[in-house]
């Protein structure tokens, strides 16, 4: 289902695999991050992992992920982000960030204008 949902909030915003500058998702299994990136045809370099050093976070996992690749530098203004969550049952979010109208800053990071896209 992630799949298709992150293809719709990305069709639906009249974007494309090219125009993501990075994803960022839910740090559940570096084996289903490899299928989904496969799958959207996303090389791994745009695809930002943290399972190495701290397994499934669960709720957690995007925002310590995002945390992390904003104060590595990997996040600059204008970037098209992707994030892709899922959960148990039914549960699942996609939400595409684009530097453009409002401002954000995660702990001390470096401040980013961010436009949400939705679907």
């Amino acid at each position: 289902m992630r799949l298709t949902i992150a293809s719709k909030a990305m069709e639906e915003n009249g974007l494309s695999i090219s125009d993501i500058a990075l994803v960022i998702p839910h740090q559940a299994n570096i084996r289903i991050i490899l299928a989904m990136a496969k799958k959207l045809g996303i090389p791994m370099e745009k695809v930002y992992t943290n399972l190495d050093r701290y397994g499934n976070t669960s709720s957690a996992s995007i925002p310590i992920a995002l945390d992390e690749a904003n104060r590595g530098g990997l996040i600059k203004d204008g970037d098209l982000v992707l994030l892709a969550s899922f959960g148990a049952g039914l549960t699942w979010e996609p939400l595409s960030l684009s530097g453009v109208t409002k401002e954000w800053s995660l702990g001390g990071g470096k401040k980013h204008h961010v436009e949400i896209l939705t679907f």
